[in-house]
């Protein structure tokens, strides 16, 4: 499986689609995420961007997760938790009283698929950081 990837373009403060990354020279090529497959590339130094993976998951609208996604696991329910690179696989994490508190993706929607849970995408920590506030607000 060829890994999906995307970059938060720092400068520009937009999300990005990978093209290529030449590790070699240190760059990636990338286009705007909402732009078609043939549309013109930008190429970043690997410093001027954010790398994140896909967990190869989707969400409950057939949203594919991403490193750096905040996500709701229940409908109606306050908790965001936050995808994120941990112990060599994708987790989710929550703040609960100021302590990272972390859960296996690929467990919980394992567990979600037979519950009333619900995994939802609502956002991501570069273009929706005050959805960060209930996540660490959340006890």
């Amino acid at each position: 499986m060829i890994p999906k990837l995307r970059v938060w373009d720092k400068q520009d403060e937009r999300m990005r689609t990978v093209s290529s990354i030449n590790f070699a020279h240190e760059v990636i090529s990338c286009k705007f995420a909402e732009l078609k497959p043939f549309d013109l590339v930008d190429e970043f130094s690997i410093d001027d961007v954010i790398l994140m993976q896909s967990t190869g998951l989707k969400d409950k609208n057939g949203i594919e997760i991403y490193e750096g996604d905040i996500v709701i696991l229940q409908e109606g329910h306050s908790s965001y938790y936050i995808v994120e690179w941990h112990h060599g696989g994708m987790w989710v994490f929550r703040y609960m009283n100021d302590k990272k508190q972390y859960y296996a993706l690929n467990t919980i929607l394992d567990f979600l698929d037979y519950s009333s849970f619900e995994c939802k995408v609502i956002g991501n920590i570069y273009e929706n950081p005050e959805l960060l506030e209930g996540a660490k607000n959340d006890s």
